[in-house]
């Protein structure tokens, strides 16, 4: 039976681009040896790095003055890369407080200086983006989190700020068209929309760094990796490969644009029989519904049982909700066919058939 791969990350990915690296794996561009088990030094590496991240700066229309950086760590370490690199000594940051990333980012930035919560949707459990802010004036940097996993919930709009916008795009990156001038960092996971864990999409303007005042060790400064094209020390070579292919298969499939309209159009399949269906409710405000997690409950925790037998036994894999918020979670990522969310539409009516 074939699985509906909904988990929130690691997640689907194109099987086009599964079945080449899988062949890597075994002999890498017809040179007899593993992807793996090659030189990061080596030519045919190195093109594979610069095919990335011009990859990755034609794809969202980069600006002159922006570098593209591969990294380790995760969004968790650039949470304390960013505070590092961005606020001054003695200097101060706004955040919103839009999900739990968010909330890690505040509590490591909280490190380096003063941190301004300028607005928070945590009282009710994060379900909207909030509205009524006022951007302080008097920081360093602004951060946000465009799209929220746990909680399905997602910015449509940015907040206008003078001061530096940093953006953490980990779940909704390449998912849609935005205008990247407006950012002066943005850094991604690739674990959603681009490859396997281990590699983080970095974006940063170099103009913005070398201003803190303050000693950031090698290895957490930007600009060593500027310097060094994203290879200071050995770089995760399978899951930079992988990303290169996702983005290759994102640029021939018509790029940003039109995996957007195709991202629009599976998100409203979805959200349209929750708000149909008597038997479920939504969890995230309407205006802020996310394209990329579809978060849901039912109407009665009594259908549970039955519900879980429906999906399960339809092929579908990867709903659970979050513990925070319970319910249902299905993540329809770039890759997500709308076969599959035909699949779980389904589902729902025949439960709606059998209560």
């Amino acid at each position: 039976m074939k699985k509906h791969n909904f988990s929130a990350g690691p997640c689907i990915l194109p099987q086009e681009v599964l079945k080449k690296a899988a062949e890597a794996i075994e002999n890498f561009n017809g040179i007899n040896l593993s992807l793996i088990e090659i030189s990061h030094r080596s030519k045919e590496f190195i093109e594979v790095m610069e095919t990335a991240r011009g990859l990755v700066k034609e794809l969202l229309n980069l600006p002159e003055g922006y570098s593209v950086l591969f990294l380790q760590g995760g969004a968790s370490l650039e949470f304390l890369m960013t505070a590092y690199n961005l606020m001054k000594v003695n200097g101060k940051a706004g955040y919103m407080d839009t999900g739990a990333w968010s909330a890690k980012a505040i509590k490591e930035a909280k490190g380096f200086g003063d941190v301004d919560i300028f607005a928070s949707s945590k009282e009710s459990v994060y379900n909207h983006i909030p509205k009524k802010y006022t951007v302080p004036t008097d920081v360093d940097y602004i951060h946000i989190t465009s799209n929220n996993t746990i909680y399905g919930t997602q910015f449509k709009e940015f907040p206008k700020t003078n001061s530096l916008l940093v953006c953490d795009m980990s779940s909704d990156i390449f998912s849609r068209q935005l205008d990247f001038s407006k950012f002066d960092l943005v850094y991604a996971g690739a674990q959603k929309n681009m490859g396997p864990a281990g590699t983080t999409l970095v974006i940063v303007k170099d103009e913005i760094l070398g201003k803190t005042g303050r000693n950031i060790p090698a290895m957490l400064d930007y600009q060593t990796h500027i310097k060094a094209e994203s290879m200071f020390n050995t770089p995760p070579v399978f899951p930079v490969y992988v990303s290169m292919l996702t983005l290759q298969w994102l640029k021939d499939l018509g790029g940003v644009a039109a995996i957007e309209k195709l991202n629009e159009e599976k998100a409203a399949i979805l959200y349209k029989e929750i708000d149909k269906n008597p038997l479920f409710n939504g969890f995230a405000k309407k205006e802020d519904r996310s394209t990329m997690n579809v978060t849901f409950t039912l109407a009665n925790d009594d259908h549970k049982e039955a519900f879980d037998k429906i999906w399960n036994a339809a092929g579908v894999s990867g709903i659970k909700g979050h513990r925070s918020v319970g319910g249902y979670r299905a993540s329809i990522y770039n890759a997500m066919p709308k076969e599959s969310i035909q699949v779980l539409v389904n589902a729902m009516q025949q439960l709606e058939k059998e209560i």
